[in-house]
């Protein structure tokens, strides 16, 4: 089974992708079956910038999607909202991926479920 989670709002100031990768994060940890795909679009490309540091206590984006990563799970990034924001491949942390339009329809149409947040 696949499902795929799209974020739409940057990482900070509301909880949208935080509460997405504690989706993401709990189906890795109890559906090992389940292909997990990220796509991050809009303000959430924001969310795969290195070395984010936030307070003691806070939730920290960047540690969620690694810890996606490091459990088998792909994390992929528009490329038209990277370039928009002016976010190059250099402050991208490693793991997450450029994508293209064309790739997130074939991840929409070929997903089991489609999560939007």
């Amino acid at each position: 089974m696949t499902e795929l989670i799209i974020i739409h709002d940057a990482p900070y100031g509301n909880e949208k992708a935080y509460n997405a990768l504690r989706h993401a994060m709990k189906v890795q940890a109890e559906h090992k079956d389940v292909k997990v795909t990220v796509f991050l679009m809009a303000d959430a490309v924001g969310c795969v910038i290195k070395a984010q540091k936030t307070p003691q206590g806070y939730y920290n984006i960047e540690r969620m999607i690694q810890y996606v990563i490091r459990n088998g799970g792909e994390v992929k990034l528009c490329g038209t909202c990277l370039d928009a924001r002016g976010i190059s491949e250099s402050l991208i942390f490693e793991g997450a991926s450029r994508s293209t339009m064309s790739e997130f329809t074939n991840l929409t149409l070929s997903s089991d479920k489609v999560i939007s947040f």
